[in-house]
């Protein structure tokens, strides 16, 4: 009589207690190899069915030396990817083809590959499964407390707990003898069976190394090598379940949930109390005859058994909000919104109608709302969030409302400027807070009501149009910049002189162009006049440095009554060289047919040097292949 014994079989000793008794004295074991290299895999990833396993095919091996039993090894060991689909019965069909090509009784404790064997015409011997591991409780809940949020276990470490209340929690040793390894692999096992076995329990996500288990309140995470350096368990557990009457501004929220369907942004701190607030909001919305629904992973949230927990369906959360569209919910809560997909999948469903609650990390309240822009468009974002809530050791800390409006930002002065802006008010005061919107193609957001530092005024637009300013000037001046504020709505530009002409351009055109963009009037100086810094002159003309007012001509390039010295520039391997008539230190106008050029200052020698393959440098030497003539006029 030949039998091959499959997976289950040998990991409950089925083989070794027939020999025993009796009943399969003198038979031949013909083991798969692919049941060695799933028990070989199962042992590998700490698994005791696989340790149990080996030890079965070892006493086998003694009953084969003692002439009692034939035993052989035959067939294909399975391939990574087989071992990966055991659950899609991969590695049975090998075992079954064993018995097949053997003529054998396939002995069996699982059900499907039984009747799967008998339907392909293979003789099966089924016994019952063995009852392995039974955990009636859980083993680590000894280590919770009244005030303990988590417990923390790792092999070779001292167990440690997240105790306290809300915001005051402390990360202390609860026990001083470390936890050994056989400790750990034994607490690790019975954790996994209790969720597998109990109808209180189940298991969120296995996957090599990493095992996510939901057991009543305690989502419990358990780590093994390779994926963890050794075995960890965290168990994690809310300890305060509250309503909404329990927070700050209950009567405000309570209307502002009931009067319309809303989107909502629940944000705060790792540890601070969002779960706790996000169940609250559950309970009421469902108490006030809301249909409500949850999307977790994990799913944790601790709720009525009215609101049915969604997890992430097929591994991915937009088919779980697709499956819910279908469903309905007037409300759903969100837990947790952290990656570009989850915003995407919350703006979507919020887009549809459903009232949308989301839990967001963030170190203040602002940031919960900033975590949505570039992943949705600017416009939308009031239409998806309009409530953030800030929950700061378990209170309500801050409470922003959302809206949008056409208007000139705080800030700036041209009505040329208005745009559509993100008002972010706090919803105690009513004030406005931050503005959000587009500011030279870039998206902002600029706290208001706040006072610069030394009296540079940076209210408003103001830190954010110096920035912009600085990566404007930059982009065409060669040397160093510096920004200074007069108000929100006027800058000094402080540049190299040799820069004045390349970023004030042909008739100022270069520096209205950013103004225009910027809606900010840009006064461009050298660093010489810089207050504070010693000696220079005016690099431009007169006390406004642009050289594009008064009768020097500037802007419209025109000279007046003086003409100027028409001068024979040299061109050398690196400079453009004017020999002017003019004094060391002194500042001129270099114009082409009467058209400005730039502002410079006269060096020693009487002369000005233009670098070549600067921007000045190439208008200038375009001027004199195009037979110009190049003047020189004292700057005023």
């Amino acid at each position: 009589m030949n039998v091959v014994p499959d997976t289950s079989a040998v990991v409950d000793g089925r083989v070794s207690e027939r020999v025993e008794d009796g009943s399969y004295e003198g038979v031949t074991v013909v083991v798969p190899e692919a049941v060695v290299g799933e028990l070989e895999s199962q042992a590998n990833d700490g698994l005791e069915s696989g340790w149990d396993g080996l030890e079965e095919l070892k006493r086998l091996a003694a009953f084969r030396d003692e002439g009692r039993i034939d035993l052989r090894y035959v067939g294909d060991r399975p391939s990574g990817d087989q071992r990966s689909r055991a659950a899609e019965g991969d590695v049975d069909a090998l075992i079954r083809d064993v018995a097949a090509d053997n003529d054998a009784t396939l002995l069996s404790s699982d059900v499907v590959q039984a009747e799967v064997a008998r339907a392909k015409g293979i003789d099966v011997e089924y016994v019952e499964p063995v009852a392995r591991g039974v955990v009636d409780e859980l083993p680590i809940e000894e280590y919770f407390t009244d005030e303990t949020m988590s417990v923390h276990l790792k092999a070779g470490t001292k167990p440690k707990a997240k105790r306290g209340s809300l915001g005051e929690m402390r990360y202390v040793v609860i026990e001083e003898e470390e936890t050994s390894e056989e400790r750990m692999a034994e607490l690790a096992n019975s954790i996994v069976d209790l969720a597998r076995q109990s109808s209180d329990g189940f298991i969120e996500l296995s996957d090599d190394g990493m095992d996510i288990v939901q057991y009543r309140n305690y989502r419990i995470a358990v780590a093994r090598p390779p994926f963890a350096d050794g075995i960890e368990i965290t168990a994690v557990r809310p300890i305060a379940k509250t309503t909404l009457d329990d927070y700050e501004f209950a009567d405000e929220l309570r209307e502002r949930f009931l009067e319309r369907k809303r989107g909502v942004l629940i944000s705060g701190s790792p540890g601070a109390g969002k779960s706790t607030f996000a169940q609250a909001v559950a309970e009421f919305l469902n108490d006030n005859d809301y249909a409500v629904k949850t999307m977790e992973k994990p799913r944790d949230l601790q709720v009525g058994p009215e609101i049915t927990q969604y997890g992430a369906l097929g591994g991915k959360m937009e088919n779980t909000a697709d499956s819910l569209l279908l469903v309905r919910p007037d409300y759903t809560i969100y837990d947790e919104v952290r990656k570009t997909n989850d915003f995407e999948v919350f703006s979507d469903m919020r887009m549809a109608g459903v009232g949308m609650v989301g839990v967001v990390h963030a170190s203040r309240a602002i940031d919960a709302l900033q975590r949505l822009v570039g992943r949705v468009e600017l416009g939308m974002i009031p239409q998806i969030v309009d409530t953030v809530v800030y929950i700061e050791a378990g209170e309500v800390h801050t409470v922003y409302d959302v809206t949008t409006e056409v208007k000139v930002p705080a800030g700036l002065t041209a009505e040329d400027l208005a745009r559509p802006v993100i008002q972010v008010s706090n919803f105690e005061t009513g004030r406005p807070e931050y503005e959000i919107y587009t500011f030279n193609r870039q998206v902002v957001t600029v706290p208001l009501n706040e006072d610069g530092d030394g009296g540079e005024a940076e209210s408003g637009v103001g830190r954010i149009a110096k920035q912009e300013i600085e990566r404007e000037i930059r982009s065409v001046a060669h040397g160093h910049v510096d920004v200074a504020l007069r108000g929100d709505d006027e800058a000094i530009v402080y540049v190299d002189e040799g820069d004045i002409g390349t970023v004030i351009g042909k008739g100022g055109g270069r520096i209205s162009d950013i103004e225009g963009r910027l809606g900010i009037e840009i006064d461009v100086r050298t660093h010489a006049e810089k207050p504070g810094d010693s000696g220079g002159s005016a690099a431009g003309g007169g006390p406004g440095g642009n050289g594009r007012d008064g009768s020097s001509g500037g802007r419209d390039g025109q000279v007046g009554e003086e003409r100027g010295s028409v001068v024979t520039p040299e061109i050398t391997s690196r400079h453009v060289v004017l020999d002017v008539d003019a004094g060391v230190g002194e500042t001129v106008e270099v114009r082409a047919n009467d058209e400005y050029l730039f502002t410079a200052t006269v060096g020693r020698g009487g002369e000005v040097q233009v670098s070549r393959g600067s921007a000045i440098a190439e208008e200038l030497e375009d001027a004199i292949d195009r037979k110009r003539t190049i003047t020189v006029v004292p700057a005023r």
